[in-house]
């Protein structure tokens, strides 16, 4: 009797146990998959299978990173930075705690592109600045002393020129084309680390940081914002498409520690190539300026105002015969587009506004009381006209200028300093100045370099006042000042 209640007990759990598992095979059929048994049943496992990893198309970098290294140069500058040492009499020191402020030579890394087989390379202006020697260093190891053509602190853009010919080049790519989600490589020297590739994608276009807004002239900002991994050394070099063709120059990184921290932004090549061309036909950027002070439209702003579409750039004034006011552009007018392209914000119109030359006429899109109309405006310089304006340190001043070295700085007492090497008709000649003078400073900033003088006149507006100080050879100090 109690052998058939252990038999009869095991047969109830295991047909409890085969129940149990019919029940969940039933319960967990996926809801794509058809039951058992039907004739559909392949279907399921054929979409299965066009999801293998075989059949997905990854992008490939290698001819964009090939074609690019090559083209990327090492940038290495020498200046001179000051410092402060004992007075050589350590008695004196220790009661009084004398320290005598000394030149000391420093040394800067960057990056550079090539964007031309004669030589001429471009960097950032942050790169180079204030440097006495410029070195550049090729992808083959070839080693060439720089010059530098012309530099624009506004855009943090140089140009260096290196005496060679039949070196490889990037050719610009369309920088507007660019698409949010685009695959981007920076080619460039982090950390002195030659020939570095990293990828990533474009994460928004036409950034304003305002890193530049203690600048003398408002900055010019649209930058490309990417997720490709940028550190220090990485500044003036390259970012290519996928193609290889260079789209945007590598300047800043946004991180609370100096070091690549998610965020790295590009110079867009629509500012890049037309600075470039200025740099090098004119040594100096010609910018075209539509004379209207904006507010960009938020929702708040469309609110207040009654706007209908948060859309375009509101004119908040407009300069007096400035070419907004000229082609009848009014006060409350809100902006959409120039030569088609929209803009919506301040950056968007920097970033078309650097395309054109003062001269250069545009269409100009306006909504006014809810009616959109196309305005032709021509655009003007800074000065109010339309002419070219030639920013050059030897036109300028009348003169041609040399380095000084360690000694004669030394003699005459001085931390910097632009000798005056000839004179020929010009403000320098005006004033007074005889040649042999060394200029130590201009409106109070320290000028190294021949490049220091055009960076620093370039920052004063036109007829603003030029001060310079300086010393003669005998060791005479004089002061001169002229306007613009």
């Amino acid at each position: 009797m109690k052998i058939r209640n252990i038999f009869f007990s095991l047969f109830i759990a295991v047909a409890g146990g085969i129940a149990a598992v019919c029940i969940y095979a039933r319960v967990n059929v996926p809801p794509d998959r058809p039951s058992a048994g039907t004739s559909s049943q392949s279907v399921y496992y054929a979409a299965l299978n066009a999801h293998e990893p075989s059949d997905v198309v990854f992008p490939d970098f290698t001819y964009a990173a090939e074609k690019a290294v090559h083209c990327v140069v090492h940038v290495k500058v020498k200046s001179m930075g000051s410092a402060y040492g004992g007075s050589g009499n350590p008695i004196y020191d220790f009661f009084y705690g004398y320290r005598e402020p000394r030149q000391v030579p420093r040394e800067g890394y960057g990056s550079g592109v090539i964007i031309s087989e004669d030589g001429y390379i471009v960097t950032n202006n942050h790169v180079i600045d204030r440097a006495n020697e410029i070195e550049v260093t090729l992808n083959d190891k070839r080693v060439f002393s720089a010059t530098l053509v012309g530099a624009d602190p506004n855009t943090d853009l140089a140009l260096l020129k290196v005496d060679e010919t039949g070196l490889p080049f990037l050719t610009y790519g369309n920088s507007e084309a660019l698409r949010v989600g685009e695959w981007v490589l920076a080619v460039g020297n982090p950390y002195n680390l030659t020939s570095t590739v990293t990828a990533g994608i474009i994460s928004a276009k036409a950034r304003h940081l305002g890193i530049y807004s203690n600048r003398q002239r408002p900055s010019i900002e649209a930058f490309i914002q990417t997720d490709a991994a940028v550190n220090p050394g990485n500044s003036g070099g390259a970012l290519v498409n996928t193609k290889g063709d260079l789209v945007g120059i590598n300047a800043v990184i946004a991180s609370q520690t100096g070091s690549y921290s998610g965020n790295s932004f590009a110079i867009p090549t629509t500012i890049v190539q037309k600075v470039i061309a200025d740099l090098k036909e004119y040594g100096s950027v010609q910018r075209a300026m539509l004379g209207i002070y904006t507010q960009e439209i938020t929702s708040e702003f469309a609110r207040d105002k009654k706007i209908t579409k948060i859309e375009g750039i509101y004119v908040e004034n407009v300069v007096e015969d400035g070419a907004a006011a000229t082609a009848g552009i009014r006060e409350g007018d809100i902006v959409k587009a120039l030569n088609g392209v929209p803009v919506n914000s301040y950056a968007e119109l920097q970033e078309q506004l650097s395309k054109y030359r003062p001269n250069d006429q545009i269409e100009v899109a306006i909504e006014r009381d809810n009616k959109l109309q196309q305005l032709k405006v021509t655009l003007k310089n800074e000065e109010g006209n339309t002419k070219i304006i030639k920013i050059d340190s030897s036109d300028i001043l009348g003169a041609k200028f040399e380095g000084i070295n360690e000694r004669d700085k030394r003699i005459l007492r001085i931390q910097s300093g632009v000798r005056v090497k000839e004179l020929n008709d010009g403000k320098l000649k005006e004033i007074g100045i005889k040649s042999g003078f060394v200029i130590v400073r201009i409106n109070d900033v320290p000028v190294h370099s021949v490049g220091d003088v055009r960076e620093v006149l370039s920052n004063i507006e036109p007829q603003g006042r030029v001060m310079i100080d300086g010393v003669y050879p005998n060791g005479r100090v004089a002061y001169y000042g002229f306007a613009k």
